[in-house]
């Protein structure tokens, strides 16, 4: 028993020309013409959110440098 092949035979193939090409039209737009009926788009941080993470990231590397720092200094 054998498989059909997944790939379509281009003689057999509707609105083909030739060299495979396809007439204008032929083709489904690019884009949905519809609009609303998508999922909602996510709400983006609030601009406090925008600068508590680099805020918050700037002092975490600011104490760790200054526990490098202390152990440093501290006597073995």
């Amino acid at each position: 028993m054998s498989t059909p092949s997944a790939d379509p035979d281009p003689s057999d193939t509707p609105g083909l020309e030739e060299g495979n090409g396809v007439r204008p039209g032929d083709t489904p737009p690019s884009e949905a013409g519809t609009s609303g009926l998508s999922a909602h788009e996510a709400k983006e941080p609030s601009g406090a959110v925008n600068k508590a993470i680099p805020i918050a990231i700037v002092a975490l590397v600011f104490l760790f440098v200054l526990f490098l720092l202390v152990r440093a200094a501290w006597p073995s």
